[in-house]
């Protein structure tokens, strides 16, 4: 991709210049149309020169601008806007129109043409970004040591920004050219300025603290079990002579512990039940012996 190389009238805080730096190299039917169009005298148009030298005077002249977009803003401060009024949003918002001229026109590497905002453009901007967009974004945003500075370094970025801002878009956007140089821009080029334009308004952000976070214990697992803790304590219990050796106490896993006791007390129970011991043991039947013959 080539690189772009603009005069030195699209530097920041650069006076417009007395001519426009148009690059040909070969003439276009289109540019021959419209040239034509726009000449309220009959003039040759017959060679690239031709074509250059009147392109460059009719874009070099006082007159020659272009509207770039409208933008509608708040007039206002958020917190002075009424809102209990139907049409409050219309009555609170002014429309900003955007002018520029053209500071150079390539169209052989690039083909491009490049367009510099106004003074009086600028100006707007500048005010509206100091007095309403940093009242607001102060406004919605808590204290903080430093807030006012911040704000203020952020407008001096945006004075700078505004100012270096340059709109490049196709060659072809000169096809609404009129008589005096000027225009408007077509086939969704203002929305791409006024997206441009409002990124450079940028948030007022405050600084980053940790929040805490709370920290939530869960509740024990096995809650019947001694003390808080699963695994520091151990559990002593009295095992039945049938089902342990003889011992008086184990100290084991407490985990381990619960289960074995509910274990054996659920084997304690069903071998007291006095259903199982009203039940006759059962008879012998030898008649499933096999029987031996001796020889």
């Amino acid at each position: 991709m080539p690189v772009r190389i603009l005069p030195a009238s699209a530097a920041a805080f650069a006076p417009r210049a007395s001519f426009v730096t148009v690059v040909m190299d070969r003439v276009h039917p289109w540019l021959t149309r419209i040239l034509r169009r726009i000449s309220s005298t009959r003039r040759a148009l017959n060679s690239v020169p031709q074509h250059q030298k009147y392109l460059s005077e009719t874009l070099s002249s006082a007159s020659a601008i272009w509207s770039l977009a409208s933008l509608m803003l708040p007039d206002r401060v958020e917190a002075e806007s009424p809102t209990e009024l139907p049409l409050s949003m219309f009555s609170s918002h002014q429309i900003l129109h955007v002018e520029a001229y053209v500071v150079h026109v390539d169209m052989v590497h690039r083909h491009e043409v490049a367009f510099k905002l106004t003074g009086d453009s600028i100006d707007a901007l500048v005010r509206y970004h100091h007095d309403i967009h940093c009242a607001n974004a102060k406004a919605s945003t808590y204290e903080w040591s430093g807030k006012e500075q911040q704000c203020t370094e952020l407008h001096k970025d945006f004075i700078q920004a505004i100012n270096k801002f340059v709109f490049q878009t196709q060659v072809r956007a000169l096809e609404s050219m009129e008589e005096e140089g000027g225009g408007e821009l077509l086939e969704g080029r203002s929305e791409e300025v006024k997206n441009h334009l409002t990124g450079l308004m940028k948030p007022l952000l405050p600084p980053y603290f940790p929040r805490a976070i709370d920290l939530v214990l869960q509740p024990p697992l096995f809650p019947f079990l001694a003390g808080n803790s699963m695994w520091t304590q151990p559990v002593s219990f009295q095992a039945l002579p049938w089902a342990l050796p003889a011992a008086s106490e184990v100290s084991i896993c407490p985990l381990m512990a619960a289960y074995t006791s509910l274990y054996l007390d659920a084997a304690a129970q069903y071998f007291r039940s006095p259903l199982l011991a009203s039940s006759p043991p059962p008879a012998r039947q030898d008649w499933l012996l096999p029987i031996w013959s001796g020889a």
